[in-house]
């Protein structure tokens, strides 16, 4: 059976593409001060999104109240992260792409942890 040629030229193109995301540098991980000014430091929705993303274990902790190791928050960081890429789309499409207030900052966030970790019934 003979291959054909667009399907050799797409797989290459994806492994390129995974080799040069590997390469890549990344980018330094965002501290919570970095949200203390947005008046005067905007931010992009997307870095204050990578920033949501990486408390999911403490979100977690929150959630179950069980320390990292147990059963149920690991169940709980696993299912988060299965969510992230719809939580993201459904944060793109609700806020501006820069975040230049706390007011719309605070709304972000807690609309991403409730998408991330959802807490139904929960009352405080």
């Amino acid at each position: 059976m003979k291959l054909p040629k667009v399907t050799i030229v797409l797989v290459s193109a994806a492994l390129l593409f995974v080799l040069w995301e590997q390469t890549r540098e990344q980018p330094e991980p965002v501290d919570a001060s970095r949200f203390t000014d947005l008046a005067a430091n905007p931010v992009e929705r997307s870095v204050a999104m990578d920033w949501v993303i990486t408390q999911i274990p403490a979100l977690c902790k929150d959630a179950t109240g069980q320390n990292r190791g147990a059963e149920a928050h690991s169940e709980c960081v696993s299912e988060s992260e299965t969510r992230t890429s719809s939580c993201r789309r459904s944060v793109y499409d609700r806020f501006p792409s820069v975040i230049a207030s706390e007011a719309v900052f605070r709304d972000l966030t807690i609309t991403a942890m409730n998408c991330l970790v959802p807490r139904s019934g929960v009352v405080e």
